[in-house]
């Protein structure tokens, strides 16, 4: 039979730990939104944005609730549905842009209904960019990392 005093045991477990370098700490997962009324829109942006981007992703089912959740989690970005029912897209940016604690997110704006001239006038409401649905749903990440800047943090 082995025996191990208490103290080396002790010792041997009880090691202190060693000071991390903070240049090996790997940085903070992006932290997304998505607000989009339609639940099969969310849930696949959701996956495809933590699968391939690695960000951790929220969603809300309505402006309203966009709002409440983007004022308490502090999103790095939102995507946000362009037509919903209780409050659409333009006036839920337009509280967020109102908001001191929400006016500093970049919005994307996702819409199945987009044209030219749409695009200007939503640019000069400030959003990051406009994105068509349907999306390819491999490519958005990308597409998403591409618009804010953030390429380097994508995962695949």
């Amino acid at each position: 039979m082995i025996s191990i005093s208490e103290n080396k045991l002790a010792n041997y477990y009880c090691q202190p730990i060693k000071s991390i370098d903070s240049r090996s700490v790997a940085p903070a997962p992006k932290r997304i939104l998505v607000i989009d009324d339609q639940e099969d829109i969310r849930e696949v942006t959701k996956v495809c944005l933590e699968i391939m981007g690695g960000w951790q992703v929220s969603t809300a089912d309505s402006g309203r609730q966009g709002l409440a959740l983007a004022a308490a989690e502090q999103p790095d970005a939102i995507i946000l549905d362009l037509m919903m029912p209780d409050m659409d897209g333009v006036a839920t940016l337009s509280r967020l842009q109102a908001n001191p604690t929400t006016e500093h997110i970049p919005v994307i704006f996702l819409t199945a209904h987009i044209q030219a001239s749409n695009r200007r006038s939503f640019s000069d409401l400030g959003v990051a960019a406009v994105m068509s649905k349907p999306f390819d749903p491999v490519t958005l990440a990308s597409e998403v990392a591409r618009i804010l800047g953030w390429s380097e943090s994508v995962a695949c």
